[in-house]
């Protein structure tokens, strides 16, 4: 393997053909990132419909483990996919992974109810929540190697950038149609049908897509490779069974994606998650926060992927991620502090401890949901990080029962309370707020958003949170085309990009959640993605090299 620099001022503004090249590429990602999210914002609609059983925590957590299942897969999709595109090409590749998902989406929207088809109906929504993951892991890395391989040296962190805004856009738009239709019809209706129409829009936005990337030709860099006779004949052997590729690839994931990730995933899916479960603001309220500072955010990531043409890939990200790590813990306090006041306030005035044998207590980590916990030690440890209560886990004599004190006052746990609700009981006498206090932040109006002097500080604190995403995420596409060669970039970009994201990001909130819940402090989640955004800062500077002027048309 050859690295070539290219000459400096080789730079040329792009043709018509090429700017088509990033509309086409753009609009169809965007499009399956839409699909990707409906699973996870309408969790418990899905859940209502199509699992079995009276339990609603249970099937809200079927449901999540299918959307965890989508993030699961995305490697395997990565190394299906990305051994395609090398062989055949990325035009005919992606254009594959876009229909895989547009038809996925489709069918979950007409997949009939578990009363009608019985257990047939959550197993087709998990197979299709599959299908929708092993897409997606394919299509990111053509979309990303299809436009820099049409970019002119010297602007494809500029281009490609436009790829970067699709997860956040895709994300945006599925909140954007969910509100629109919640605010336009009655609750019922919403729960009886109209929460499929945002799945069924998906064959429109399938037709849409097929239709401008048919008009697409195949990348120059593809074509004369395939022209010389240079394609490589295994791929897979080729970029990870070779420690010279392979090596490139786990500096990739370890010194940029995984940092990447959990910067991306903690600015817009844990703080999300943060404000529903953790700060019990309502969904309506916390979608529109999460929207608008989207919407101020998202034009960063274009300029940030220009900003890497100027002075590096690598620079960029790092600082994101050490600016990060730096400033988590303030920024989510004053969120809270912000959006649940009394909360904050109960977790410096109320004291919890639960006195246990240590061998009694285990560990909650619980990444799918699917664990039930017997133990009181641990029951307890759950029910008060779900209710975003403080506790102090103390140390008792081996053999002896579980004990809780709240402010020095016993809890007495009757023998019918298998979750420990008696203890939340009582620190919500002692001054922890209930569900839907009044103090809690709401405004479940675009009007009443941007008219409230909390809800604007909200959402100032969570623009600064997509902030550091579009400094780590912007160049991030470019960095990865650049350091893998032309005759096997879409499968070595795509299986660190997607380890990283699929799984360092996706399994960020029920790890986060974890260790909140081993704890007793809802803010010692965010551990994870600052000691993760830490190590890549340390591993990116020692061992990621900078790409920016590499030459990807002569580098085979």
């Amino acid at each position: 393997m050859s690295v070539t620099t290219a000459p400096a001022g080789k730079a040329a503004p792009m043709t018509r053909e090429e700017k088509k090249v990033i509309i086409a590429s753009s609009a169809g990602t965007v499009f399956e990132w839409y699909d990707f999210y409906l699973a996870g914002s309408l969790a418990a609609n899905i859940a209502a419909t199509f699992v079995p059983g009276t339990n609603d925590t249970a099937k809200f957590i079927f449901v999540l483990f299918g959307f965890a299942a989508g993030f699961a897969v995305r490697p395997f999709g990565a190394l299906v996919f990305g051994r395609l595109g090398d062989l055949i090409g990325r035009k005919y590749t992606f254009l594959v992974t876009m229909t895989l998902m547009g038809i996925a989406t489709f069918l979950v929207g007409v997949l009939p109810s578990y009363e009608s088809i019985g257990y047939a109906a959550p197993v087709i929504f998990i197979v299709c929540r599959l299908l929708q993951g092993l897409a997606l892991g394919g299509e990111y890395g053509g979309a990303a190697t299809y436009v820099a391989e049409h970019a002119p040296h010297g602007r494809r962190g500029f281009y490609t950038s436009w790829i970067q805004t699709t997860a956040t856009v895709g994300l945006f738009l599925s909140l954007l149609v969910i509100l629109t239709l919640r605010l336009s019809m009655s609750p019922e209706d919403f729960r009886e049908w109209g929460w499929r129409i945002p799945f069924l829009l998906s064959i429109i936005l399938l037709g849409f897509s097929i239709w401008i990337r048919l008009s697409l030709n195949e990348s120059p860099a593809f074509q004369k490779m395939k022209e010389e006779g240079s394609r490589s004949k295994a791929p897979l052997t080729e970029a990870f069974g070779r420690w010279s590729n392979a090596k490139i690839a786990l500096i990739a994931l370890f010194g940029g994606t995984a940092g990447q990730a959990v910067v991306w995933y903690c600015g817009q899916f844990y703080a999300l998650f943060f404000l529903t479960q953790t700060l019990k603001v309502d969904g309506t309220t916390a979608n529109l926060l999460i929207a608008f500072s989207l919407l101020i955010g998202t034009p960063f990531f274009i300029f940030f992927g220009w900003f890497s043409d100027k002075i590096g890939r690598k620079p960029i990200l790092i600082a994101g991620c050490l600016i990060a790590a730096a400033t988590y813990f303030p920024l989510f306090e004053n969120i809270a502090r912000i959006a649940n006041p009394k909360l904050i306030a109960a977790t410096e005035s109320v004291k919890i401890d639960i006195t246990a044998d240590p061998a009694t207590c285990g560990t909650l980590f619980d990444p799918v949901g699917v664990r039930v916990f017997t133990r009181p030690c641990d029951v307890y440890r759950r029910t008060l990080a779900t209710n975003s209560m403080h506790y102090t886990l103390l140390p008792g004599a081996a053999g002896s029962a579980v004990s809780v004190t709240v402010n020095g006052t016993p809890v007495v746990v009757p023998e019918t309370d298998k979750t420990g609700a008696a203890i939340v009981a009582a620190a919500q006498a002692a001054g922890y707020p209930t569900v839907g206090d009044p103090t809690i932040v709401k405004q479940p109006t675009i009007g009443g958003v941007i008219s409230d002097g909390r809800t604007l500080s909200l959402i100032g604190l969570l623009f600064i949170l997509v902030f550091y995403v579009t400094m780590v995420y912007g160049p991030i596409a470019a960095l990865l085309v650049e350091l893998f060669p032309t005759r096997i970039r879409y499968t070595g970009m795509s299986l660190p990009y997607h380890i990283g994201n699929g799984w360092f990001g996706g399994f960020l909130p029920p790890t986060a959640f974890a260790i909140v819940a081993a704890t007793g402090n809802i803010f010692s989640g965010l551990w994870y993605p600052i000691i993760i955004a830490v190590m890549t800062a340390i591993i990116g500077l020692l061992l990621l090299p900078e790409t920016k002027d590499r030459d990807l048309e002569n580098w085979h």
